[in-house]
């Protein structure tokens, strides 16, 4: 049997690695990795330099992935559609790959940002590797975007007492803001629909050298952190950014 580890390396810091990230890392064989294309083909890299900065032995591989295209669709059913055959489409491509890029016995690892648990696809898609192929996989937590997002501005996440709800750009923009809320996943700068003097406290590319953080209200400063998001996009050709949005009490 093939054992498969998924590895939350943290929102990009190499800091951020845990003690047990690393114990993982330097137990695999073979890192298994999506080529995305040129435009975030350093997210690749920086998986590269995590392995280097701390496996002791270098005699691991990386085997990168062509990724399937995926669908794009504007209504919900259309969504869940697309992300259901892309997430199929993957688990193809990965199941090949761990057959024949790892022998029967040995160590292979996706190295996922953040934690795997949040809006990240590679445990569901390693379900379906499973039906596929015989392979057993671990779970090793990471620091998230969130995490990094709330120590950077040095905001507690909730109100006191009170709940925080994590969503993306889509949910926001179908149901509103109801309380304090986590957007991620928003390419359409949402919170630019939200009440004026909603509270914003926005970061992109966390933890890296190219970090961007900016806070204030949607109505004085969105439009700002719009610009800033558009500007850090076509300069590097993508972006991950996270926000937190408070509504004014």
């Amino acid at each position: 049997m093939r054992k498969i580890h998924v590895i939350g390396i943290g929102a990009g810091d190499p800091a951020q690695v845990t003690a047990q990230a690393v114990e993982a890392l330097n137990d695999t064989d073979v890192f298994f990795a999506m080529d995305k294309g040129e435009a975030k083909s350093d997210l690749v890299e920086l998986r590269r330099q995590i392995c280097a900065r701390f496996i002791a032995d270098p005699g691991y591989r990386f085997v990168e992935l062509a990724d399937p295209p995926r669908e794009r669709s504007d209504d919900a059913d259309g969504y869940r559609r697309a992300v259901t055959d892309w997430h199929e489409a993957r688990a193809r491509v990965w199941a090949a790959a761990i057959e024949s890029e790892l022998p029967d016995g040995g160590v292979g690892a996706f190295l996922a940002w953040g934690d795997p648990s949040l809006y990240d696809s590679t445990l569901r898609i390693l379900d379906r590797v499973a039906a596929r192929t015989d392979i057993d996989y671990d779970v090793i937590p990471g620091v998230t975007a969130i995490q990094t997002l709330t120590a950077r501005h040095r905001i507690p996440l909730n109100d006191l007492g009170e709940p925080v709800l994590i969503t993306t750009g889509r949910q926001l923009r179908e149901h509103g803001l109801r309380g304090a809320a986590v957007v991620m996943l928003d390419a359409e700068c949402s919170f630019l629909r939200c009440p004026p003097d909603t509270r914003i406290w926005w970061g992109a590319y966390l933890g890296t050298p190219h970090e961007l953080l900016a806070d204030g209200t949607v109505g004085a400063d969105g439009e700002r952190i719009a610009t800033l998001r558009a500007e850090a996009r076509a300069r590097h050709g993508w972006i991950m950014d996270t926000y937190l949005l408070r509504p004014s009490v």
